[in-house]
C-alpha cells in the first residue's frame, strides 16, 4: 500500500475543497491541520497551497479548518515558557496600520510598567494593507526586532515585556510570504496566525486582539481555545486593533478560565477621555507607499512607523495627547480583564501615574539597551 505522503493529502484536500459551490465538502479539523502541514513543507507544490487557500476562503472556512490550520502552525512553531506566572499575548493586525498612527506597539511597556508581562509579535510587511507594523514601530524606536524565541523570553523575565517577529518563531510560515503576497487576497493564515502564542507563562497566558466584523469574536475565541490561552479579550478597535475608538462606546468580548464569551461595553468617556478623533491622526504630508510595480497604498509604512515611534516615545514620558489616551485605554482595558483592578476608572489613574512618573518610558528603554 502506498504511502500518503504530506504532498498527496494536500492534493487530497484540494479535491475536496475546490469543487465548486455544490460539491465543496468541509474538512476535518485532522485533515486542515496536515493539509496546512503540507503547505509547510518545502517539497510541496506552490500553486497547490495556493488553490487549498483561496478555495478555503471560497467556501467560506469552519471551526474545525480554522482550528485544524491554527494546530498545525502551532505544531510547526517554537513556543517557549518564560520564567514568569503570567503573561498577555497582545496581538494586532500583522498588516499594520493605515489609517490612524498605531499606539499599541507601546501598550507592552506600559502593562510591564504596571507589573504586568506582556509579549506582542507580528511581521515586517504584509498585505492587505502594508501599514505601519509593531515590526516597524519598534524598529523605528530603536529596538532589536530579530530576537530568537529564547532571547524574547529572558529579556520579558528581566523586564517585563519583549517582540518577536514571525520569522524567529514560525520561520516556515514566514517563508510563504512571498506566495501570500502573490495571492493578493486574504486567506486563512490572516485570521489564525496571530494565535501561535509564542512565549507562554508557566501558570498562566491570557490573549488580547482586536475585531471589526461582529462574526469575528466567537471565531477567535474558539482559536484562542484551541491555543490554550487561558482568558481572551477582543476588543472592537480601530482598524481591527486592540485600540477602541477614542471618541465613542466601544464593545469588548472576553472569556475568563477558557469559559464561555461574554460581552461589555466600554466606554472612553468612563475614564475621562475627550478626543477630537477616534484614534491618533495621521499627519498631512506623508507619501504614499510603493508595494510593487503599479501597486500603491495610500500611507507609506515605514514613515507612518516613525511618526508613531516619535509620539509613542512622548505618550510613554508623559506628553498628553491622543496617543497617551489611546495607550491609557487600552491598558486599563487589559489591567481590568486580567482584575488588577476592579474598575476602569481605577486602572485609568494607575496608567497615568506610570505615564506621568516617566516609569513606562525607562521599562520600554530598558529593551532598547536589551
Amino acid at each position: 500500500m502506498n504511502e500518503i505522503t504530506p504532498q498527496l493529502h494536500l492534493r487530497q484536500c484540494v479535491q475536496k475543497v475546490a469543487t465548486g459551490p455544490d460539491y465543496s465538502k468541509d474538512l476535518s479539523f485532522e485533515d486542515a491541520r496536515d493539509g496546512m502541514l503540507a503547505v509547510l513543507d518545502k517539497n510541496t507544490d506552490p500553486v497547490q497551497s495556493a488553490i487549498f487557500f483561496i478555495a478555503l476562503r471560497m467556501k467560506r472556512e469552519t471551526d474545525d479548518e480554522n482550528r485544524g490550520v491554527l494546530q498545525a502552525l502551532i505544531d510547526n512553531s517554537i513556543q517557549v515558557t518564560a520564567e514568569v506566572d503570567e503573561i498577555v499575548d497582545i496581538s494586532d493586525p500583522y498588516d499594520g496600520y493605515a489609517r490612524g498612527v498605531p499606539a499599541s506597539p507601546f501598550l507592552p511597556a506600559v502593562l510591564a510598567a504596571l507589573g504586568v508581562n506582556a509579549v506582542s509579535h507580528g511581521l515586517e510587511v504584509v498585505g492587505p494593507k502594508f501599514g505601519a507594523t509593531h515590526h516597524r514601530v519598534l524598529k523605528a524606536a530603536g529596538l532589536n526586532v530579530e530576537m530568537t524565541s529564547q532571547q524574547a523570553a529572558k529579556q520579558i523575565e528581566s523586564i517585563g515585556w519583549a517582540y518577536i517577529d514571525q520569522e524567529s518563531f514560525a520561520p516556515n510560515l514566514s517563508d510563504l510570504m512571498s506566495l501570500r503576497e502573490r495571492m493578493v487576497k486574504r486567506q486563512i493564515l490572516n485570521t489564525v496566525e496571530s494565535l501561535i502564542g509564542p512565549i507562554r507563562g508557566r501558570s498562566k497566558t491570557h490573549f488580547m486582539s482586536g475585531y471589526v466584523h461582529k462574526a469575528y469574536p466567537p471565531i477567535y475565541a474558539s482559536l484562542a481555545r484551541q491555543s490554550g490561552f487561558d482568558s481572551a479579550m477582543f476588543v472592537r478597535g480601530v482598524e481591527g486593533g486592540t485600540i477602541p475608538s477614542l471618541q465613542q462606546q466601544g464593545r469588548l468580548f472576553y472569556y475568563q478560565d477558557k469559559g464561555e464569551l461574554e460581552q461589555l461595553d466600554v466606554s472612553p468617556q468612563e475614564i475621562d477621555i475627550e478626543a477630537s478623533s477616534r484614534a491618533v491622526p495621521v499627519p498631512d504630508g506623508l507619501p504614499e507607499g510603493i508595494v510593487s510595480a503599479g501597486v500603491t497604498v495610500p500611507v507609506d509604512g515605514t514613515a507612518l512607523a516613525e511618526v508613531s515611534a516619535e509620539l509613542g516615545l512622548k505618550a510613554l514620558a508623559g506628553e498628553q495627547g491622543p496617543m497617551h489616551d489611546a495607550l491609557m485605554y487600552a491598558a486599563s482595558i487589559a489591567l481590568t480583564h486580567l482584575k488588577k483592578y476592579e474598575t476602569m476608572p481605577e486602572a485609568a489613574n494607575a496608567v497615568r501615574v506610570v505615564l506621568a512618573s516617566g516609569k513606562a518610558l525607562e521599562v520600554f528603554n530598558a529593551a532598547r539597551k536589551a
